[in-house]
């Protein structure tokens, strides 16, 4: 769980990948660095993210069986809300909790 500036979109194949500026952590189950990737498998646009826009996104390390492939996956049904400092609030409680 993360807090995400999404600096860019581009269509790669059958899939969307954001370049997404890391401003916060809550939850530290696999290290992410300032700048990250983040792929959904699919060119919809689903779940909708605006180049510019903040966001709350809950996502997961995906890698391959070959160990070839190591990205953050993020569903396209995922969990992604625009960010807002209540939200981050909540999340950093229940992250205290969990």
């Amino acid at each position: 769980v993360f807090h995400g500036l999404i600096l860019a979109r581009r269509v790669v194949g059958q899939e969307t990948r954001y370049e997404v500026e890391v401003k916060a952590r809550y939850r530290h189950r696999f290290p992410l660095v300032s700048r990250e990737y983040l792929w959904v498998p699919n060119t919809c646009g689903c779940p909708a993210l605006r180049e510019g826009g903040e966001y709350l996104l809950m996502a997961r390390r995906h890698v391959n069986h070959e160990h070839t492939l190591n990205r953050i996956l993020l569903q396209d049904d995922g969990y992604a809300r625009p960010w807002t400092p209540r939200e981050a609030r909540l999340v950093r409680e229940a992250a205290r909790h969990c």
